[in-house]
């Protein structure tokens, strides 16, 4: 079964618009969790960014209080976050990378040029009982480093693929990327996820990419519902994943 997990930053990012720098407001990411849980998501993924652009520190707390599925928590490789996340022991740890000029996460991880920085994490997290995911993208050389590393499991950057998912040439090839990706990591011993960009247009296409395990997904849910309403819009999407083989 093809799981999901649900961002659920861009619920902070509506409330900071309003209420930045005061201790409180609305939405909460906290009760779009439990919504998102109580409609069937299989995860809730959050990213605290070092600047605090969305998610406060108090809501990761939150979070850990009221998640009863799976806590993925998206991070930089900083000392900082690292802290903290050893602190938090969510269920994984998703390390990406971050550049404060950047809306959200954009391309992965360069793995092979931060190897020794990145299995050193990977051992501090594991050894405190919490899994390890590198959000790459689909390059080979990248996907062996993630093995080296020693991380349990990868997410595929899915945003070529969602950006080109117009032109159906480009779309094609950048699909073949991902399945020819996510052979190679099942074969390394990799378990694969993948996000960034998928909705509910495209996400039928991304069944083509074979040994995928969850899907993170957060925007495309949290704009559908403001039509829809909040569980809505995640039963939907799971209705669209339903049909997924691997």
């Amino acid at each position: 079964m093809l799981k999901l997990g649900v961002n659920i930053d861009h619920v902070a990012t509506l409330r900071e618009a309003r209420y930045r720098g005061l201790p409180q407001g609305e939405p909460s990411p906290a009760e779009a969790a439990r919504l998102c849980e109580a409609a069937g998501a299989h995860g809730i993924t959050a990213h605290l960014r070092e600047d605090r652009r969305h998610l406060q520190d108090r809501d990761l707390w939150q979070l850990r209080e009221v998640v009863q599925t799976r806590l993925n928590f998206e991070m930089a490789n900083t000392p900082e976050i690292v802290a903290i996340a050893l602190k938090l022991k969510p269920e994984i740890v998703c390390l990406v990378p971050e550049r404060r000029q950047e809306v959200t996460t954009e391309g992965g991880l360069d793995v092979v040029a931060n190897e020794q920085a990145l299995a050193e994490t990977r051992k501090r997290m594991n050894d405190a009982g919490i899994e390890v995911s590198l959000f790459i993208n689909a390059i080979p050389t990248q996907i062996q480093a993630a093995a080296f590393v020693g991380a349990q499991v990868i997410e595929l950057h899915t945003g070529r693929f969602a950006e080109h998912f117009a032109d159906e040439t480009e779309r094609e090839t950048e699909l073949q990327r991902l399945i020819l990706a996510a052979k190679q990591a099942h074969a390394l011993g990799l378990r694969v996820n993948a996000g960034h960009g998928l909705n509910y247009k495209n996400l039928p296409l991304i069944h083509r990419v074979p040994h995928m395990e969850e899907l993170n997904i957060g925007h495309s849910i949290i704009s559908r519902a403001i039509a829809t309403g909040l569980p809505t819009a995640v039963k939907d999407l799971l209705g669209l994943m339903s049909d997924y083989r691997g």
